[in-house]
Parts: C-alpha cells; sequence; structure tokens
C-alpha cells in the first residue's frame, strides 16, 4: 500500500463526506478509493469511516487521523512547492483563526482581491477569539489584536489599529458623558472587553501630551466578542474603546458618538500568530503581507476622512 496515497484519498473523502464524489475528482474509480480506504484502516488497524447507503461518517479516530494527515499533506505540498520553484504561486489550504469582527469587516469584504492574487490558496477562515491549539485543530496563523502573551507562539506585527473612546446617546442621557479618562473608573460605566487568552478585563489606555492613563474601569457586563461588544455599548450598558473602523457606520447612524475625544487612544496592534514547531511558509507569508497592507491602506484612508473633517 502506498500511504501517502491512501492518506489523501482518505482525506478527499472526509472533505466530500461521498466516496463517489471523491472519486470523481480524485479522477480514480470508486474501487480503488474504497480499496486504499480499507488498506489504510487495516495498515492502522482501527475504522476510520463508518459507511452506510446515504453517508460517510468519520469516526473518534477517523477524526484526529484526518487532522493529522492534513498536517502532513499541507507541509508535503508547501515542500514540493518550494523545490518547484512556485513561491510566486503558493497553494494550498490555509488556515486561519480570528475574531469574527475582524473577519467581517476587514478581511471579508477585500477576500476578492486575495484569490485574485493567488487564487491556488483555499482559505479556511474560523471565526472566534478563543484560545486555538495549533496543531491539534491544524490551524496554521490566526489574527490576533493585542500583544500576544503566549511564549509559546511566534508573533509578527501586521500593523495598528486606531482607536477611539464611544458611548450611546441613551447611556449619555441617562448618565452625561465622561469629561476625563478617571471618570471610567470612578463615576461611569464602561463595557468590559474579556481577553480570551488572560481571562482578565482588558484596560482602557489614554494619553494627552506627556501624559499617559491606563485606566481599569468599573463595568456590569463584559463580553468577549468584538461584535457583541459594541452591541452592548449601543444598548447604553457603557462606554467602550473601539477601532474607528468597526463602528465606522455605527457612528454615522448616530447609534453611537465618541466621547473624551481631547484625549487619544493607545493604537490596537495587530499580529499573525502561529506555533514555533512550524516554519512560516509561503502560504502564511502571502497572507501575512496582504493582511500587512490591508491594514495600511485602512490607516490611510481614516487619515483622510480625518483631515476632510477637519477641514
Amino acid at each position: 500500500m502506498d500511504q501517502l496515497s491512501a492518506m489523501r484519498v482518505f482525506v478527499r473523502v472526509v472533505e466530500t463526506g461521498n466516496f463517489t464524489r471523491a472519486a470523481a475528482t480524485l479522477n480514480m474509480p470508486k474501487t480503488t478509493v474504497t480499496n486504499l480506504v480499507q488498506s489504510l484502516e487495516g495498515h492502522l488497524r482501527t475504522t476510520l469511516l463508518n459507511r452506510t447507503t446515504r453517508k460517510v461518517m468519520v469516526t473518534t479516530d477517523g477524526a484526529l487521523y484526518y487532522e493529522r494527515a492534513m498536517q502532513i499533506i499541507s507541509e508535503l505540498d508547501e515542500l514540493d512547492g518550494s523545490m518547484s520553484n512556485s513561491q510566486s504561486q503558493p497553494s494550498g489550504r490555509l488556515r486561519v483563526e480570528m475574531a469574527g469582527a475582524f473577519a467581517d469587516l476587514l478581511v471579508i469584504p477585500n477576500l476578492c482581491d486575495f484569490h485574485k492574487r493567488f487564487p491556488q490558496i483555499r482559505l479556511d477562515i474560523g471565526v472566534g477569539d478563543r484560545l486555538v491549539d495549533y496543531i491539534a485543530e491544524n490551524v496554521d496563523c490566526a489574527l490576533r489584536a493585542g500583544t500576544p502573551t503566549d511564549q509559546s507562539l511566534i508573533a509578527r506585527k501586521v500593523g495598528e489599529i486606531s482607536m477611539s473612546a464611544y458611548a450611546a446617546p441613551l447611556y449619555i442621557r441617562n448618565f452625561g458623558a465622561p469629561e476625563r479618562p478617571q471618570d471610567l473608573q470612578e463615576d461611569h460605566l464602561a463595557v468590559g472587553y474579556l481577553n480570551a487568552q488572560s481571562s482578565r478585563v482588558r484596560s482602557m489606555e489614554f494619553r494627552r501630551d506627556d501624559e499617559n492613563l491606563e485606566i481599569t474601569p468599573r463595568y456590569v457586563v463584559s463580553v468577549n466578542d468584538a461584535r457583541t461588544y459594541v452591541n452592548a455599548a449601543i444598548s447604553g450598558m457603557g462606554i467602550i474603546q473601539s477601532p474607528r473602523f468597526m463602528v465606522k457606520e455605527t457612528v454615522e447612524k448616530g447609534e453611537l458618538v465618541e466621547v473624551l475625544s481631547d484625549w487619544h487612544c493607545a493604537s490596537l496592534p495587530l499580529y499573525i500568530v502561529y506555533p514555533q514547531t512550524r516554519h512560516l511558509s509561503n502560504k502564511v507569508r502571502v497572507f501575512v503581507d496582504w493582511l500587512a497592507k490591508l491594514v495600511q491602506n485602512l490607516k490611510v484612508e481614516e487619515t483622510r476622512e480625518q483631515m476632510r473633517k477637519a477641514s
């Protein structure tokens, strides 16, 4: 048995959910696909797939084997690509994790451009700001806001996002607007943003001239999702510090207004992180470079918008 071929066939069966479709995409007879999967199961002495007349279901062992097989196949494809001088056209599956707001408002709207540049890369985007087991889940990299603290990960900065403080008109009618950052830990309420890595509510940073403040805000609700964070502010639950691009439409609708505008909020750094056990592959590298350019363009647009408002 050619184990590598059997692994590729098994992976395709899992992805298509059907022996017939897998055979068609691999341009193989269905009997060959079936025999290779059975040989692989015999070699491993375990059942990878449960077959019925209607569908194929992956067993627990099969799911574990699929993740590791995908990792091996991806690394082999990457190695073959580098040896065949195909760095200008990286290919294969790229699994990326990122928070929903960055996916919805930054990456997805520009994804056609990435596909046009790198048509042979297939992106699997996991949405959420959770802790990730990069090896077990076969995740190539993650886009993370804030400076990473996990020493087991390699972090590459892709840019910084401009931040401002916002409140809903409803909140201001009920409690007034804060006059200074210290009000957020004395008389006013904020919406807490819970950091998934540390399980702590993030502090808020403000600066003006030579004065730098790190505020631990008072809150009655904290969340761990950026979109929920903004929605909680819209409902009047408290003041937030948010990336400007994330609340642009909300501000234009009048659902949020900027507060403490005479103070500068610290920019939010964005990083791509990946495990030390993996080299920075060509497909990850081009994605990081593309994302860095995207963030740079966002900063340019925000600067132009501020100049227009000032004039």
